[in-house]
């Protein structure tokens, strides 16, 4: 079977963990293997069947279930401390972890020099160092730079994911994903981030990652051929966010205790980020980014997050509740009907207006 690709179509935090769950549970009829690009500057929450919570940097949060193989290619940047720690939080088996060996590893050198930097002021960066470990990758040991890359092949601390005992041989994770796709297995690219921060598409100028974060620039980074790919999911949310600080525009933005009041359910709705534990910034639908988003994917299925913040399923009934026009404004924004809704931190629907909005177009 061939790969999955999961993308966010905003600024990131639309619920991307949670869908590449969801597909690797569709998949268990076969062998599943997720693949995690990108480094752990972003956090990916997901549920396992137990309904206990992991908000994950580094490993991808669609292996929660602890039944997938786990790949981290040359397009990876690896905090080593955190992958060790979540392999342990999990309990995850350590033989179905693989690293390329041209992974990079983030450093204290890579975080320091970020943090000497001023972005996080500057650009609300998360300073977890994946930049810094981007730009000494592209400066390759230029004398006039300080900053040195590293490759996990290098690295002590993650040998034995590097290292294959029985043949003494470092992981080509491409070949073994190659030979993986022979046998008919299925494979799930869990991407990071969003649209809106993409380096080179998203539009944003500085306020931007230090990686580009659509659907081709990910399967680049896992080292696949787009010629392996059948299936790419964007996913975006009701209320889109950014960072804490100043990290950007965003359209229509309001604070949290707006969009209680919009939701009706009089609660503490405030999120913050897996990594910096700051409040998230928090505006209304923007359909602009959305639609540039779908026009750099083409995906085959497009999942709206965070519905809950709206409405209860049990509106869409109703075609004239708040839920139902919230929906249906979104569809017509985008000029393309929603596949999957998203009302928990739990599970996605198929969405039972999609017929309606198609019959009208």
């Amino acid at each position: 079977m061939p790969v999955s690709l999961v993308v966010g179509g905003q600024f990131g935090s639309e619920g991307k963990g949670k869908v590449a769950l969801e597909l690797a549970r569709l998949y268990q009829g076969t062998p599943v293997t997720l693949v995690r690009v990108g480094g752990p500057n972003s956090g990916h929450t997901a549920y396992d069947k137990q309904n206990r919570k992991f908000a994950l940097r580094q490993l991808p949060a669609g292996c929660v279930d602890r039944n997938v193989d786990v790949v981290f290619p040359a397009g990876s940047y690896i905090d080593v401390e955190v992958l060790l720690d979540e392999i342990d939080e999990l309990d995850y088996p350590k033989e179905r972890i693989f690293v390329s060996p041209f992974a990079r590893i983030v450093t204290k050198e890579h975080k320091a020099w970020e943090k000497a930097s001023g972005l996080g002021v500057a650009i609300g960066s998360t300073g977890s160092g994946v930049g810094a470990a981007v730009i000494a990758s592209v400066a390759r040991g230029a004398k006039n730079f300080e900053l040195h890359s590293v490759l996990a092949q290098d690295w002590a601390p993650v040998s034995r994911y590097v290292f294959n005992a029985k043949t003494r041989t470092a992981h080509d994770t491409t070949e073994m994903m190659r030979a993986s796709l022979q046998k008919d297995s299925r494979i799930i690219v869990e991407g990071t981030q969003g649209f809106g921060l993409s380096l080179l598409e998203g539009g944003y100028g500085n306020n931007a990652t230090s990686r580009s974060t659509t659907a081709a620039a990910a399967l680049a980074e896992a080292g696949l051929s787009p010629r392996d790919v059948d299936d790419v999911t964007l996913v975006i949310r009701s209320f889109p966010i950014r960072v804490a600080g100043n990290s950007g525009p965003l359209v229509g933005e309001m604070n949290w205790q707006d969009v209680a009041s919009h939701s009706r359910r009089g609660e503490d709705l405030r999120e913050y980020t897996t990594v910096t534990k700051k409040l998230r910034r928090v505006g209304q639908f923007d359909a602009y980014v959305v639609k540039r988003a779908i026009q750099a994917n083409n995906p085959d299925r497009l999942v709206l997050n965070h519905l809950d913040y709206v409405g209860s399923p049990k509106e869409l009934a109703d075609s004239n509740s708040r839920l139902s026009r919230f929906v249906d404004g979104v569809q017509e924004s985008l000029d393309r009907s929603l596949d999957w809704l998203g009302f928990s931190e739990f599970e996605v629907m198929e969405n039972s207006r999609v017929l309606d909005f198609v019959q009208n177009r």
